[in-house]
């Protein structure tokens, strides 16, 4: 083990890293240069191994591939520290924006800053769609469960019905199954049934006390712990979830204020999902704040020290495999329905109609999100 992966360091690492943790997926990039070049916690094959089990999970892949690299190198305690230091900055910053955000939104500068961001929400939105809808295109069948699922989203399904129907869907196209037995006997002993058991059996009992002492926290977690469970394909994923349940389920907020959560999560390091955050200071509080931040991290946490040592099997699964690809076909279909969603928000002029599509330009030449928005923040408060 190398002698500097302490869980202490790896907590310093991954917090100094997630103060500039700018773009989401994009710092999985900064991820593998801190753990495989700059420390040589992983070798390379090791972290590519990571990153596709990351990838076949539900939650943000950055964060996922943080927890990842602490679990090689120091087991449960690493995963956690790892986990802890790269959030915990988006968190931070993101209750002070909501704090801002709550006290002054009604000044007119305000007002004018978010009418042009909800334009580049928009965009974003666009933009994930076709980065998620090039990975479907050349199959028909994925174009199906994707047309499939915007359709049953329209019509009031609720999307984790679509989303467990896609994966059934994806399932049955597949004709035959194989594995092949090469867990990781190192990893096996890294993620031990010990370690895991106290963990989850602590936070169930937290939760189920949470149920007694605060009715309204506890359903408040209870909707964020089962977006992160279903959000297979990364952050932008529990978008479509987040509106049902948020917005259009239990009206806690309204798409505007929704989308302006969107728009802070962008100007703060981390993962999309930070939205929690402001959702959760929004209805309830700071207290509202810490407990939908614990609860939209913590299942995809647990799913992958519970996967890790059993992914080389998963991933050889032919029916494991026809199933992922189901249930992203289906986020395309949620997406395109939450983007048409959020433009009817929007009150459309020719000014918002050339922001839209310079952002939206700009998003596909892969310029940074954060000079985005920023440079949409200026636009929106001096000329709309």
């Amino acid at each position: 083990m190398n002698s500097n992966a302490t869980a202490k360091n790896l907590f310093l690492s991954f917090l100094r890293l997630g103060l500039t943790a700018f773009g989401g997926p994009a710092m999985v990039a900064q991820i593998r240069e801190l753990s495989t070049r700059r420390n040589q916690w992983l070798n390379e094959t090791d972290f590519k191994n990571g990153v596709a089990l990351c990838q076949s999970i539900p939650g943000a892949t950055a964060m996922q591939t943080a927890a990842y690299v602490g679990l090689r190198v120091r087991g449960i305690p690493g995963a956690f520290a790892a986990y802890l230091g790269f959030g915990l900055p988006a968190f931070i910053l993101m209750l002070i924006l909501s704090i801002i955000y709550a006290r002054f939104s009604d000044l007119p500068r305000f007002i004018s800053l978010f009418n042009g961001l909800q334009v580049i929400v928009v965009a974003i939105i666009i933009s994930s769609v076709y980065s998620f809808g090039r990975n479907i295109a050349n199959n028909y069948r994925s174009i199906i469960i994707a047309l499939l699922s915007a359709f049953a989203f329209w019509g009031g399904v609720s999307p984790f019905i679509a989303i467990v129907g896609a994966g059934i869907a994806g399932m049955a196209f597949s004709r035959a199954s194989s594995s092949k037995s090469a867990a990781d006997s190192d990893m096996r002993r890294t993620s031990t049934a010990k370690h895991i058991a106290t963990i989850l059996i602590s936070f169930l009992c937290c939760f189920a006390a949470l149920y007694f002492l605060n009715n309204k926290l506890f359903a408040l977690g209870a909707v964020m712990l089962k977006i992160d469970i279903f959000a297979f394909g990364g952050g932008f994923a529990s978008l479509p979830l987040m509106l049902h349940e948020v917005v259009m389920g239990r009206g806690w907020l309204d798409s505007k204020t929704f989308m302006d959560g969107i728009a802070l999560g962008q100007v703060t390091p981390g993962p999309i999902v930070i939205t929690a955050t402001f959702v959760g200071y929004l209805v309830y509080g700071i207290s509202g704040a810490v407990v939908a931040t614990i609860a939209i991290f913590t299942p995809s946490f647990f799913m992958l020290v519970i996967v890790a040592p059993f992914f080389d099997r998963l991933k050889n699964s032919v029916y494991f495999l026809r199933a992922i690809d189901g249930v992203f076909a289906s986020f395309v279909g949620l997406l395109l329905f939450v983007c048409f969603k959020f433009a009817t928000t929007v009150p459309w002029d020719v000014a918002r109609i050339l922001l839209g599509i310079a952002a939206l330009a700009a998003l596909i030449r892969k310029v940074d999100i954060l000079y985005i928005v920023l440079a949409g923040a200026v636009v929106s408060v001096f000329i709309l």
